[in-house]
Parts: structure tokens; C-alpha cells; sequence
């Protein structure tokens, strides 16, 4: 079974790049990609990926992903990939987290989570090449990291899990 990282990846692609018109349509297009989920989890991702409907013409309405959320289409997927090229490293204290940067990358790195507006973080703090990220009430690391990858899907293969 893939992790929800992954599966929420996929929801976010799948709803870019085709017309979803139903959720039991996006079953089917994840079944195909192999992800086994019930609708009750695919409703519970869509309400955390803030995935909404929005009037189609004369076929209804279709699902959307929100701007801020869907950063590969907004800017492009090689800009994304490069921020998370600046990442170094995330330490946790608390409900705070501070991420590391190669120098000069901590400000547009800050921009696309604050642009992004991820529930896992309440605010940023951006330097040169440090960012401290205030995370909400009862966010533990591992949703604070997924929450990243959500954003930048690049960070997965440098945070730890």
C-alpha cells in the first residue's frame, strides 16, 4: 500500500491533468495508478488537499485544486524542484521547526510555503539561509514534513522519514 504522501500526490496530479467530475471517477483513475483507498479516505484527502468543486459548462461541476496548493502548474515544476535543490536540513523544538537552506535560497523557499498556505504552518521567518516555521497546535513533525512535500514534492527524497 502506498504511503499518503504519495496518494495525495497523485490526487493532486490526476484533478491538474483530467477533467474529474466525481469522486468515484477519481477512484477509478487511482485504482488504475494502484492505489487501493475507500472513498472515505479519498474524501478525507480531498477535504486536507482543500480540493473543491467548481462549475463545469454543461457537464456539471469538476474538482479543482486551489492555486496556492498547486505550485507545479502556478510556477514552474523545474523552479519548485530548484528551491528544494537550496534545502539542507529540518530540526524540530517544540512547535517550531527550523530549516536550514543553502545560503540565498531561505526568502523564495518561504514564499512558495507562505503562498502555499499549508494548515500545518501558522506563520514563517525567512533569512538568508535559515527559515523558522511556527506550526499549529497539535501538528507533530511527520505532518509538518508531509505537509512540505505536499508543496514541493522534491523535499520527499531529502527529508527523513
Amino acid at each position: 500500500m502506498r504511503n499518503r504522501v504519495s496518494r495525495q500526490l497523485a490526487i493532486r496530479k490526476i484533478i491538474s491533468s483530467n477533467e474529474i467530475h466525481s469522486q468515484e471517477e477519481l477512484l477509478v483513475k487511482l485504482h488504475e495508478d494502484g492505489y487501493d483507498l475507500t472513498q472515505a479516505t479519498l474524501s478525507r484527502d480531498l477535504k486536507m488537499l482543500k480540493v473543491a468543486k467548481v462549475p463545469s459548462g454543461n457537464q456539471g461541476y469538476r474538482y479543482v485544486v486551489p492555486e496556492g496548493m498547486n505550485n507545479e502548474i502556478r510556477t514552474s515544476g523545474s523552479e519548485v524542484n530548484f528551491l528544494a535543490d537550496g534545502f539542507r536540513d529540518l530540526n524540530f523544538s517544540g512547535n517550531l521547526a527550523v530549516m536550514r537552506t543553502r545560503p540565498g535560497y531561505a526568502s523564495s523557499i518561504a514564499a512558495v510555503l507562505d503562498n502555499a498556505e499549508p494548515y500545518e504552518i501558522l506563520g514563517s521567518i525567512a533569512g538568508d539561509d535559515t527559515i523558522l516555521l511556527v506550526m499549529r497546535e497539535g501538528v507533530t513533525p511527520r505532518d509538518l514534513k508531509n505537509g512540505l512535500i505536499l508543496i514541493m514534492p522534491k523535499l520527499q527524497e531529502k527529508i527523513g522519514k
